[in-house]
């Protein structure tokens, strides 16, 4: 029995990450100049980033239910186990979209095994959590082992990231405007994190030398066992960072690799151009 592995868009992996691993990708859409397209599909996050550094404000919209409701009938049709794992529910209606098309295909197709999980992660904490269930799927692990350890990895797993600029948060409400603006003019760099799905601020620091120094101390204060784990980085066009970071982190530790990918478009219309994020487990990787 194939246990198939689903995920979203907003999980920031590569399309090389989705052929190796036989993971499913289900798109969120972004709106840019009155047009709709399919992340990671049809529109690069470089064409984001750009159009927002010329003051567009692009928006996004979830996976729309019925894409869900395809992906599923087709696997309850193959005989397939499916795990869907969403990203957080507290960013996007995407998780809840699932969960009624879950609801619905399993009363047409009761045999049919399907779990929806909401990972409560974003960008590639939520890609780490996606690639180890796939790792798993791929060497023939059984759906209940591919449950637990997701649900460990999920629940473990850090975001510690900070944006450019603050401006971009705000209009997509995650930011108050005076936040906004005190942190713009200050030159303060905010430091924020997940927290059962939410994004909260952490701290707030002067320049980003100091931030991006801040952000491996946070990684060594909440991460354990880091020389046994994949880390990741992903960055808003910001490359050059995101390796300056990756070579902070392998100064310190023997970490087992370290992945870096541009965060998507879904994700980058909130964040905007230069966010860095650091994503890593704060207890051991199954």
């Amino acid at each position: 029995m194939t246990v198939k592995i689903l995920a979203d868009s907003a999980c920031d992996l590569s399309s090389e990450d989705f052929q190796q691993f036989d993971i499913e990708m289900l798109p969120l859409t972004v709106q840019l100049d009155g047009e709709d397209y399919e992340d990671g599909i049809s529109i690069s996050s470089k064409k984001v980033y750009d159009a927002m550094r010329e003051g567009k404000a692009p928006k996004t919209a979830q996976v729309s239910p019925q894409v869900f409701k395809d992906a599923f009938e087709k696997h309850a049709k193959a005989g397939n186990q499916v795990l869907y794992l969403a990203f957080s529910s507290e960013l996007s209606g995407t998780y809840q979209g699932a969960k009624l098309m879950e609801q619905e295909v399993k009363e047409a197709y009761p045999d049919f095994e399907l779990h929806v999980l909401d990972t409560k992660c974003a960008s590639l904490g939520y890609g780490l959590v996606v690639l180890r269930a796939a790792e798993l799927a791929q060497s023939g692990a059984s759906m209940e082992e591919i449950l637990e350890v997701s649900k460990h990895h999920y629940e473990h797993m850090e975001h510690i990231f900070t944006v450019d600029d603050l401006e971009y948060l705000y209009r997509g409400g995650r930011v108050s405007k005076t936040a906004a603006f005190v942190g713009t003019l200050l030159k303060v760099k905010p430091l924020l994190h997940m927290e059962d799905g939410k994004l909260i601020p952490l701290e707030k620091v002067r320049g980003s030398k100091k931030v991006f120094k801040r952000m491996i101390e946070v990684m060594e204060e909440r991460g354990k066992d880091l020389d046994n784990q994949l880390v990741a980085i992903s960055h808003g066009d910001a490359l050059d960072t995101a390796e300056h970071i990756a070579s902070m982190i392998r100064e310190k530790w023997n970490v087992k690799d370290i992945k870096i990918n541009m965060v998507g478009s879904a994700i980058g219309a909130h964040s905007g151009p230069g966010t860095i994020a650091l994503f890593f487990l704060n207890d051991s990787p199954k």
